[in-house]
């Protein structure tokens, strides 16, 4: 039987004051906390005891000709240390969000574990292009402490989403009740032919869609960077003549970018995208004067 989520109450403490700087969040019933900090304070992060613990770390940040949002995952005893290399050394991340235990229990093993899954399912959530060149193998913990760390992890997805940072969540929902089927809408035009789902975050368009290749004149200002970055980040192929074809579900920012990536044009995707009784999404999710 699948059990509803239980609720929970989340810490955010501002040293400072500001809720730009730095947030160290914490399930107030657990032992893990996550500390964010902006590239540019990670002094106020060095002068603190939080940087002499075993950590677990992300680097967050983007760059101009990637598609999606990036994130480095690593592992260290020596937070301070390897901060200062990778702010001397990695260009593109902004903020760093680390975890830690607040009764300093981590061990070894402990960090290198949540490292390797925390790879592995920002890998497989397709949210953020994780710039990891060197995957570790699933490193040996016995049965109890796996269990342990399983828990753990849970917490430190909460604690990421909640900051900000949805690295974990898979971009189409997998809840039990959700149908891919009765949730799917269809865009279709000359050359293009997708699938996708509304999110709480934008538009998913499905992997296995295709998208037409050459822009409409209408379309080339919208549509010729954004599909130049999907395919140069292996998002979108070539898919026979004048097609592309999407190589993983993609979670756009609206339905109508995504309808104008599909379309090559410019598009309205509350009235683009149709389920299969022909519904638009404008007719099923937006409300019309009569409603009001």
């Amino acid at each position: 039987m699948n059990m509803p989520k239980s609720g929970k109450t989340i810490q955010i403490y501002l040293p400072h004051g500001d809720p730009r700087g730095m947030r160290i969040a914490e399930i107030t019933t657990g032992v893990v906390q996550a500390v964010a900090i902006p590239r540019s304070r990670l002094d106020q992060v060095f002068a603190r005891d939080e940087s002499k613990n075993l950590a677990v770390y992300f680097l967050f940040g983007d760059s101009d000709d990637e598609a999606k949002p990036l994130v480095y995952i690593g592992q260290t005893e020596d937070l301070k240390q390897r901060l200062q290399a990778h702010a001397s050394q990695k260009e593109f991340w902004r903020t760093v969000v680390f975890l830690i235990s607040r009764t300093q229990t981590f061990t070894h093993a402990h960090i290198r574990y949540l490292e390797w899954i925390s790879i592995q399912v920002a890998s497989e959530s397709l949210r953020f292009s994780v710039r990891n060149t060197n995957v570790p193998s699933k490193p040996f913990v016995p049965e109890h402490i796996e269990a342990d760390l399983s828990e753990i992890f849970e917490t430190a997805r909460t604690l990421l989403a909640t900051l900000g940072f949805p690295l974990f969540e898979p971009i189409a929902p997998t809840h039990p009740t959700y149908s891919k089927i009765e949730k799917t809408y269809m865009c279709m035009g000359p050359n293009a032919d997708a699938r996708g789902t509304l999110t709480d975050d934008g538009f998913v368009v499905f992997k296995g869609g295709l998208a037409r290749l050459n822009p409409a004149p209408s379309g080339i200002d919208v549509v010729v960077g954004l599909q130049q970055k999907l395919r140069s980040s292996g998002i979108l192929e070539a898919e026979g003549e004048g097609q592309l074809r999407f190589t993983q579900d993609y979670l756009f920012a609206s339905p109508s970018t995504a309808a104008a990536i599909v379309l090559a044009r410019s598009a309205n995707g509350w009235r683009e995208w149709k389920n299969a009784q022909g519904q638009t999404l404008h007719e099923l999710h937006r409300y019309s004067s009569a409603d009001e």
